[in-house]
């Protein structure tokens, strides 16, 4: 299944780009930012976005999700800052505008299927924000600069960004960061916890797409029923985290995976799931 999203007109005709593209391999889709080399985060962008998260989280067929962006100069340099102004004004409201952004982030957290983001050139504000919303996170060897720059401008982050980078890297790091507006290198960023591999930057996207065909290969029921107690679970007890992983197994229990992982197991061999 392959399907590619480039190109619409407009309603003189022109032919104009799209601000995202979307592809298929198997049971992955890969998600791009459309705009290189800058790879902006328009408001058109958003929008796109917010429908595919919506497509993605009821398609079965889809049991894992990469995010990177066209070429190979820059992930993202975030949000297009000449439209903030209009889009406030068309929200009619800076928390209703705002709000919008950290609801896609969490869906995206909260799917239970893993969304894997590739670092490379700038990832800067939204262009970093938008991966902390994502499950692992895999950064160029060579070139990235990733960073929350919006004190430069007088501002603190809005996606959720000084939030989630304080949970992911821990208060110190994240203050050093931040207030400083300071960019991190792949290497940097791999030290501090805030990507899980580096790579050559010739050879990110291909190992972002190798370990979504591996998470996408595992029980797909199992996999949301661990991304069920394990997202979000530093802000819950050890009570509530206990009763997440009983349902999640219980879940499991007579299901063709587990059926399959146990003859799989009893045979010595490497279970195939998600035949149905």
């Amino acid at each position: 299944m392959s399907t590619r999203l480039m190109m619409a007109s407009d309603e003189r005709g022109n032919l104009v780009t799209e601000p995202l593209l979307i592809t298929f391999d198997d049971a992955v889709a890969i998600i791009s930012v459309n705009d290189a080399p800058y790879n902006r985060m328009t408001l058109d962008f958003v929008d796109q976005l917010e429908a595919q998260v919506d497509e993605l989280a009821r398609n079965d067929k889809v049991r894992a999700v990469v995010i990177t962006a066209e070429g190979l100069d820059n992930f993202s340099v975030g949000m297009n800052l000449k439209q903030l102004a209009g889009g406030i004004e068309q929200a009619g409201d800076p928390n209703v505008f705002f709000d919008r952004r950290l609801r896609l982030t969490a869906a995206i957290e909260n799917m239970g299927k893993p969304w894997i983001a590739t670092l490379f050139g700038y990832c800067l504000g939204a262009g970093l924000e938008l991966p902390l919303g994502c499950h692992f996170r895999l950064a160029a060897e060579e070139g990235a600069q990733i960073g929350l720059p919006e004190m430069d401008l007088g501002s603190v982050p809005a996606w959720g960004g000084s939030a989630r980078l304080s949970k992911c890297v821990g208060r110190d790091h994240a203050l050093d960061m931040i207030l400083r507006g300071k960019k991190v290198t792949g290497p940097e960023a791999l030290s501090i916890g805030l990507v899980h591999e580096v790579w050559p930057l010739n050879e990110l996207k291909q190992r972002a797409m190798d370990l979504a065909h591996e998470l996408a290969a595992q029980p797909a029921a199992a996999v949301k029923g661990v991304m069920n107690v394990v997202v979000g679970s530093e802000d819950r007890n050890l009570e509530a985290l206990l009763k997440a992983e009983r349902a999640a197994v219980l879940n499991t229990f007579g299901t063709a995976d587990q059926q399959e992982g146990m003859l799989a197991f009893l045979e010595k061999r490497k279970p195939v799931f998600n035949k149905r």
